[in-house]
């Protein structure tokens, strides 16, 4: 078959198919099936979107629910209210500033401000400005669904009018209920204004960055003028996109630095790709031709910037941001009262607490409110100037991550980019405090504010080292009749739960030392041991929260480092503690905001002052009595040497905290408590050398600058009234008891004040009277046989009943209880009465190796383990046996007379037993002179040549004639020389927290 014949019978057989309708057929069956298909999805999707739709708007309804409807007046003055600014005051109604000062705003109207930046911030922020109601729902879908998919590209479904509603009347507050609410009332404000009147409305409130001087700028006006020193009439086709692209990221897009002057070339960049990105939508919306656009591009916006200005930042940056800051929390609480809700409600809800704070500032910035603060204006000034002046803080340093050593990296707000820190300043924060009232007079906030905006004296949280002691150990511990100055605690190494042992500055431990001389010299373990008697949650409900010092945790009041300043607060916070002191034992909350009034007078806000009791008049007068010592002989002295009038009564606390980061000094007296503090922003460690000394001294030139201003403030004549209830007792430097004979007799009796209800009762019994002997230089009790010559029957031990009853006995190294102190403190013994002496029966091996050297004789030690001391014998002639006792002792050298004579030496043991002598030593020369008579040599006795152990010794003595009796009288009175002479001590290093 042909190729012709195949296609000729395909052709008649598909034929013959389709003339018996077999295709139509089952192509009509398939289309009825499809075509139902699609018709159920469709009703489906009808009926779900239906659904969904009623679903939507039942939401829709219900997040709006609440909203009051506004009336075209009420949203008016909304919209409109950026005109009336607050004002800030000094103290005694002495104006201080417009609240909104930082933030320059010029209103004008819209025929003012040219077509083409009109243009530019519609087709920039609104594209559908003209024809929308309020809403793009488009736009909003569009933002809806990138939000719940989470898209990396966030559009914004916001118009102008919306953006108006979200700035003047609601909140910032990231939900779909403001949305929502957000929606509403945008649309209700399109049916009440014209659209020139809003876009006028945002032209007026929009921020637009920053001047030429560094100033924040609000208002097409200002910014017109501020950026390229023009009208907003008068901007051209490029200002005008310049200026339109900056409200999306203000301080981003802005050409100026903070501090004023002009940015580098790659922080102008991010502006620039603003500009071409807004001439490019203008484009496209059809506003500008291509002709424009490209001349536009070409143009060199750079060369019409204003040439940097001098800064024109305000005189009080750290004072205004803080009474701003205060008013508007105040108000927060205020406009929250007024609409029913309380302050636990605002603690419990941050949505709640976000929209009244958005509410408080709206109000500071534009109610005309006038703020009253409690601030000095001219301590105020004498302040910054004494911190600006002051030459001695310490040298500048790089700012390093603490565990890696690395540079920290920043990002740098003009230019988004992450830039190294250079050197930093050590910082400074410092707070006055009027104690009866509780008004913060003046603070030092830090040394520059261009440099570092943090408020250093009420917004930094910093460790308090041991400023601490005296508000959580020894103040709580005084009150709770733990302990008194007069108290004795072991200042001894220690382990505490959690295997925690302080240690003190000096690396070393003080022994028994009463709380008085523990506070001033700032010793650590002596402080943990205090608390360690008084910890658990009570104390931070009963002393610390009543103190203000509400950050530390409860827990915290059971871990012993709390007393070392191991928890940050503020300088604020700890200033006001120390002023409860000063107040004698009540704690006033400080505060800085007096009264808060309308543009009316009426007044919405008065401060009133609420006293806390938080400890008694007699633990307040006892702890300033301890803390006077402080600046008299302990860590703050450097202070009080600072003074000019040295005869106020202060009474205060040095701290510094771990490897030097911080330090501290807070002092009060009967009026006023002020406080510095220095440390670097970053926690660099301060210069070892004179750290202290450089803060304490700033600490008085503060006072003296305050003095000159205000002497009856500062310069108090009266000095702390001392309660009733305060006796003064003498007490037992051993045991803080009442003096024994034994504790009179060693002078270890000191004198102290107490409150009346916590004296000493009891009578001292941690000493007692013992015959002892000391072997190895350990100390046992004599035996019956020990010779009382090596005994002392009027000797002093611990006694070890005492010893069991104060824990001291279980010390891993127990002679830390005197160990350093000297004096009459040597002379106290640690008995070993577990130590049994066993008697061997032998007597003991001889002491060797004795030599003279000049009048001492020395030798090495018996090395029997029992000998207890050593007698040393003598003779005249050294041909004879005939050895006399002329004297002994424990040690293992001796003293001995000019006479020339022989001598040995015997070791005792603890049970009488004596030695055999030791070699002999020979003092003089005792070689005889040759006879010339030979005949006489039959009865010439055999010469001895005798070796002269010191010949340049060989003078005569005058006792040589006397007799034994004398000579060993007079060298038993020689036994005190035969001790080292007492090393002088060096004097205590002043402790401080090494916590």
């Amino acid at each position: 078959m042909n190729l012709k014949d195949f296609f000729h019978n395909m052709w008649q057989s598909m034929k013959e198919i389709w003339n018996k309708k077999i295709i139509q057929k089952s192509t009509r069956i398939s289309y009825h099936i499809i075509w139902n298909i699609v018709l159920f999805f469709i009703t489906i999707g009808i009926v779900g979107g239906f659904f969904v739709a009623g679903l939507g708007a039942g939401y829709f309804a219900s997040l709006v629910d609440d909203e009051e409807i506004q009336t075209e007046e009420q949203m008016a003055s909304a919209i409109y209210n950026y005109e009336e600014t607050s004002e800030l005051y000094f103290a005694n109604n002495e104006f201080l500033s417009d609240v909104s000062s930082e933030l320059l705003r010029d209103e004008t109207s819209l025929e003012n401000v040219s077509e083409y930046a009109q243009n530019a911030v519609i087709a920039t922020e609104d594209e559908y400005f003209e024809t929308h109601n309020g809403i793009v729902p488009k736009a909003i879908l569009r933002a809806v669904f990138q939000e719940v998919t989470n898209s990396s590209t966030k559009s914004g479904g916001s118009t102008l009018t919306q953006q108006i509603i979200k700035n003047q009347i609601l909140t910032n507050e990231v939900s779909f209920e403001r949305k929502a609410k957000e929606m509403l009332l945008a649309m209700r404000l399109e049916r009440f204004f014209e659209k020139d009147d809003i876009l006028e409305a945002y032209l007026n409130i929009v921020p637009f960055g920053r001047n030429a001087s560094g100033q924040n700028i609000a208002g097409i006006q200002t910014a017109a003028d501020g950026i390229f020193g023009v009208n907003a009439e008068d901007l051209n086709l490029p200002q005008a996109a310049f200026i339109a692209g900056l409200p999306q990221s203000p301080s981003y897009y802005t050409p100026f630095l903070n501090g004023g002057g002009l940015k580098e070339e790659a922080g102008l960049e991010p502006g620039l790709n603003r500009m071409r990105s807004v001439l490019s939508r203008m484009l496209e919306a059809g506003y500008i031709n291509d002709e424009e656009y490209q001349d536009a591009l070409e143009y060199d916006i750079v060369a019409d910037f204003k040439e940097p200005e001098d800064s024109v930042l305000e005189k009080y940056p750290f004072l205004m941001r803080e009474l701003q800051d205060r008013a508007v929390d105040i108000l927060v609480e205020v406009l929250a009262e007024q609409d029913g809700y309380s302050k636990e409600d605002l603690e419990s809800s941050d949505i709640l607490l976000e929209e009244y704070q958005i509410r408080a500032s709206r109000e500071i910035g534009s109610n005309g409110y006038k703020i009253h603060s409690t601030i000095d204006k001219e301590i105020y000034d004498e302040f910054q100037k004494v911190a600006r002046e002051y030459d001695n803080y310490g040298r500048d340093k790089l700012a390093r991550n603490e565990k890696t050593k690395e540079p920290i990296m920043v990002e740098n707000p003009d230019t988004g980019e992450m830039e190294q820190l250079g050197e930093q300043p050590v910082q400074v924060g410092s707070v006055l405090i009027e104690n009866s009232t509780g008004k913060i007079l003046s603070f030092v906030g830090g040394r520059d504010f261009e440099k570092s905006e943090k408020n250093h004296a009420t917004n930094v949280a910093r460790q308090p080292g041991s400023t601490m002691k005296p508000l959580a150990g020894y103040g709580p511990a005084m009150e709770l009749g733990v302990i008194q100055p007069g108290s004795v605690i072991a200042d001894v190494q220690k382990t505490y739960p959690g295997n925690y042992t302080p240690t003190n500055y000096s690396q070393r431990f003080y022994g028994l030392t009463p709380v008085r001389e523990a506070l001033y010299r700032s010793h650590n373990a002596t402080a943990v041991a205090v608390f360690n008697e008084i910890k658990g949650p009570d104390l931070a409900r009963n002393f610390l929260w009543k103190m203000g010092l509400t950050r530390i945790p409860e827990e915290a009041g059971g871990y012993p480092s709390i007393v070392l300043g191991s928890r940050n607060i503020t300088v604020e916070e700890n200033t006001n503690a120390y002023a409860t002191y000063g107040n004698l034992g009540e704690f006033v909350e400080g505060y800085m905001i007096e009264k808060i009034e309308t543009k009316d007078g009426e007044v919405v806000y008065q401060h009133e002052s609420e006293p806390v009791e938080v400890f008694s008049p007699q633990t307040s007068y006892l702890m300033i009595d301890m803390m006077r010592d402080v600046l008299t002989r302990g860590t703050g002295t450097a202070a009080r040497a600072g003074l000019a009038n040295k005869n106020v009564d202060w009474a205060g606390k040095t701290g510094t905290t771990s490897e030097y980061k911080d330090t501290w000094f807070i002092a009060t007296n009967p009026n006023v408590t002020l406080s510095s503090w220095m440390g670097y922003d970053y926690n660099q460690q301060l210069d070892k050398d004179g750290y202290s000394t450089r803060n304490n001294t700033f600490w008085a030139k503060l006072v003296n600058a305050a003095t000159e201003i205000r002497p009856e403030l500062m310069a108090p004549s009266d000095k702390f009234e001392r309660p009733g209830g305060i006796v003064s007792r003498s007490y037992c430097a051993v045991s803080g008891l009442l003096p024994s004979d034994e504790c009179s007799k060693l002078g270890l009796v000191q004198s102290d004040i107490y409150n009346a209800n916590y004296v000493p009762s009891k009578r001292d019994y941690s000493l007692i009277k013992e015959n002892y002997a000391t072997i190895d230089g350990e100390v046992v009790l004599a035996g019956n046989n020990t010779p009382d010559e090596f005994s002392d029957g009027d000797g002093v031990s611990f006694n070890p009943e005492w010893l069991e009853d104060m824990g001291y006995n279980k010390l891993a190294n127990i002679k830390q209880l005197t160990s350093g102190k000297g004096g009459a403190w040597e002379k106290i013994k640690y008995p070993s009465d577990d130590k049994e002496v066993k008697n061997d029966g032998n007597a003991p091996s001889a002491p060797t190796s004795l030599k003279l050297n000049g009048q001492k004789l020395n030798w090495n030690k018996s090395k029997s383990s029992d000998v207890v001391g050593y007698r040393i014998y003598r003779t005249s002639d050294p041909d004879s046996d005939d050895f006399q006792r002329v004297g002994s002792t424990a040690d293992t050298s001796f003293s001995i007379p000019g006479s020339d004579a022989v001598y040995h030496v015997k070791a005792v043991d603890y049970f009488g037993q004596e030695s055999k002598p030791s070699n002999v030593v020979e003092k003089g020369d005792f070689s005889k002179p040759e006879e010339d008579d030979d005949e006489d040599k039959d009865d010439e006795k055999p010469k001895k040549k005798k070796k002269n152990n010191n010949s340049g010794n060989n003078g005569t003595n005058n006792n040589s004639g006397e007799s034994n009796n004398n000579e060993e009288e007079s060298n038993d009175d020689s036994e005190t020389e035969s001790e080292e002479p007492e090393t002088e001590q060096e004097p205590d290093q002043e402790d401080e927290n090494d916590d």
